[in-house]
């Protein structure tokens, strides 16, 4: 049974369990402080799980795309190196929202496993969660004697809170969990030693493939734990782990998923799998880590310094270094495997092949790059071992500063030291890291108190913010936080004409008032689904109705560069070609700022080309078409612009200039009319990365001023050679 056909039985299967079958979430998060990338399939419920909106379908399921390579869950060091754990992996899940519990969710998964995928029982053992005396929790005996109903109790096994009890965070939903194990060991083993004593003791045999939580209770700040009105049921198994269990392997990289990756990599470097340990190591971490990097890059997050590109960039070089150490690829290859990598997974994941060239051209970029640095690297080594020290050893301060300046990982400093008879001195190296981790630690630290109830009555925002700018409101709940010695508060109003920042557009400023004060609203931001509003004071009195009034000035000139923007990204695809794509935005009151996928700088009359179709649509006058509520196949049939990488609901919003010129699915605030936006006028055109390009623009007052002064300049400069040619035409030495 091929990998595809194990994804689809999932899917039927809970098709006829009345489930809806939904689409896969963005791996990278855009509006969760919490998280960089999704890390378990629920992440894109969380609001349902708080309560912060309710559930459009109580039963859901669907293959999720995620990456453990941080914080709590963190594989990135085990990826390779042992046969089940990986960065970015699918997992496969199907959720109740207050419908059916433990029953039902226990006997489908033992449905599913034997009867249809045909696992033998045998092999399986189960743990549920024996209870916890700090959190005054009990012995989950209802889980328990539903197990016993199907399976013997000796395969029955109670686990710790540390493994049965699963949280999402340090506060926020929980509740006990139930884990399905395989047993994967040669008979003469399972002899030995039984299944049972080794759950959960990392065997590379005897595997977790599937999670079942039950949600049932919230854990506060404090660390008390509330029950949750509504039970929910989260369940999660690894695609990967379930594929190497049904096609009879040891190795989640023996399966189909992996191994047409992993030949082409045999092919390239000349090197066999299977014959020595450290080769096979090596190519499975690059089969693994390009799937991360390539998806992350299809969704638009590039590797970079800098938080999750940071992270991207980390996991790529972990790669590259792998085959520059242990394949003998001096030269970059990884880019090239990319088409087999869209081949195999592009029919569920379509960004794949609609971003190849684009992934494969920033992964090129990031090799060559990180080629020269490790070859720079190697000479700095060279050089400190040739001045060395009769003690042989590496200091540990200079083992850092190969690994923080070059990104130099320490295990390769310790194979070239090895090779020269060198040691390393590791507990100065760690020194240096933990100094690093402690600023960066204090960089990051962030206190924030449980949220205040204030109007127990109001759980919801009305967002009015797109015809109204001022409106009559109430705080339903608040917070404290404070980060970086500083404080400050989080509003949620009932009824807020507020913009949240997301989609690219920065969020709403402006104030609350009441009779008795005014207080500055500094910021609008979304956590999930919510309305934050940034205030540096609480109001004296909370429980009074407040006038909320956006700064009208300031989201005026935000939506001239924001529906400048969608007039923008539909001439670069007129003068340059379908095949330009957003890659990311930024929407301010000041500027507009464009990435997108092209793979050459553009010319001066290319620009001066996308500025009068610009212009000419803005002299046009052409009148907003908003279409809310939409449901997401007619908009697409409507031809709407969808971005990868971006969260849409089953219902969307549609923004029309001109039907056959700019439909996009857009959540922010624009022009009545193009008109309005007066005039545009590109500042600047760069590269940020291979095969993306970066454009700022400026509107209105803004752009009529540059345009002044540029004429200004030409008209200075055209006199200057003007006096240079009468000089030099009478004969006039002539500065340089």
């Amino acid at each position: 049974m091929g990998s595809k056909e194990v994804r689809q039985i999932f899917f039927e299967f809970f098709k006829s369990k009345q489930h809806n079958i939904v689409q896969s979430a963005p791996m990278v998060i855009k509006n969760d402080p919490t998280l960089m990338f999704t890390n378990a399939g629920m992440n894109q419920f969380k609001d349902i799980f708080l309560g912060n909106s309710g559930a459009t379908d109580k039963r859901i399921a669907n293959t999720q795309k995620c990456l453990r390579v941080s914080g709590k869950h963190n594989d990135l060091d085990e990826v390779g190196h042992d046969t089940y754990h990986h960065t970015m992996f699918e997992m496969l899940g199907n959720w109740s929202f207050g419908d059916y519990f433990k029953k039902e969710a226990i006997e489908w998964a033992w449905e599913l496993l034997t009867d249809v995928y045909k696992i033998n029982k045998e092999n399986l053992y189960v743990t549920v969660f024996g209870g916890d005396k700090p959190d005054n929790l009990d012995i989950d005996t209802e889980a328990f004697n539903y197990w016993k109903s199907i399976i013997p109790e000796d395969r029955i096994i109670y686990g710790s809170k540390k493994d049965n009890f699963w949280e999402m965070g340090d506060t926020g939903p929980c509740g006990p969990c139930s884990e399905i194990h395989i047993d994967l060991r040669d008979e003469a083993e399972k002899l030995k030693v039984k299944g049972s004593d080794l759950v959960n003791t990392d065997h590379p045999e005897v595997i977790e493939i599937w999670n079942l939580v039950f949600i049932e209770f919230n854990r506060k700040a404090n660390g008390s734990l509330n029950t949750l009105p509504s039970k929910h049921v989260d369940t999660g198994m690894g695609f990967e782990r379930l594929n190497m269990v049904v096609q009879g392997k040891k190795s989640n990289y023996d399966t189909d998923i992996f191994q047409d990756i992993i030949q082409e990599i045999s092919r390239i470097s000349g090197f066999k799998y299977g014959l020595n340990e450290k080769v096979d190591i090596a190519m499975r971490v690059i089969a693994d880590h390009l799937r991360a990097v390539a998806f992350s890059i299809a969704e638009g997050q590039l590797p970079s310094n800098v938080k999750a590109g940071y992270v991207i960039r980390r996991i790529l070089r972990r790669a590259i270094r792998y085959g520059y150490t242990f394949l003998e690829m001096k030269d970059a290859f990884i880019f090239e495997l990319v088409p087999h990598l869209a081949k195999k997974l592009g029919d569920v994941f379509p960004e794949l092949v609609s971003q190849q060239d684009v992934i494969k051209k920033v992964i090129a970029e990031e090799e060559q790059a990180f080629l020269r640095t490790l070859s720079a690297g190697i000479k700095k080594f060279e050089q400190y071992t040739v001045a060395g020290s009769k003690s042989q050893i590496i200091e540990g301060k200079f083992a850092f500063e190969l690994f923080d300046t070059y990104g130099f990982p320490i295990d390769l400093t310790q194979i070239i030291a090895m090779e020269k008879g060198w040691k390393v001195d590791m507990e100065g190296f760690q020194q240096g890291m933990e100094a690093q981790k402690s600023r960066s630690r204090k960089a990051a630290e962030k206190d924030m108190t449980d949220w205040i109830i204030v109007n127990t009555d109001l759980d919801t925002t009305q967002f009015i913010g797109y015809e109204n700018l001022n409106s009559i409101s109430k705080i339903t709940r608040y917070r404290k936080i404070i980060e970086k010695k500083k404080q400050f508060y989080q509003l949620v109003l009932d009824v807020t004409p507020f913009y949240a920042e997301s989609g690219g557009q920065v969020g709403d400023r402006g104030w609350i008032e009441s009779d008795n004060e005014k207080i500055e609203v500094i910021n609008t931001i979304k956590e999930n689904e919510l309305s934050l509003h940034i205030v540096n004071v609480l109001p004296k009195e909370l429980k009074q109705q407040f006038k909320s009034i956006v700064n009208a000035d300031k989201r005026r000139s935000t939506a001239n560069n924001h529906s400048a923007t969608h007039l923008m990204h539909a001439a670069l695809k007129n003068v340059l070609g379908s095949h330009v794509e957003q890659k990311g935005s930024l929407v301010d009151e000041g500027h507009l700022r464009f990435d997108f996928s092209h793979f050459s700088k553009l010319s001066s009359e290319e620009i001066t080309k996308i500025e009068k179709i610009v212009n000419e649509k803005i002299r046009a006058n052409i009148p907003l078409s908003e279409n809310r509520d939409v449901p997401m196949k007619d908009a697409l049939d409507m031809g709407a612009v969808a971005l990868f990488g971006e969260k849409y609901g089953d219902r969307v919003r549609v923004i029309t200039f001109e039907k056959n010129y700019s439909v996009e699915l857009c959540g922010g605030t624009h022009v009545a009319a193009t008109g309005h936006i007066g005039f545009f006028k590109i500042i600047s055109e760069s590269a940020i990365a291979a095969g993306i390009r970066r454009i700022e623009a400026i509107t209105g007052v803004k752009a009529g001023e540059f345009i002044e002064s540029q004429d200004k300049t030409i008209a200075e400069l055209k006199n200057i050679f003007k006096s240079l040619e009468l000089q030099s035409e009478r004969g006039d030495e002539t500065p340089g």
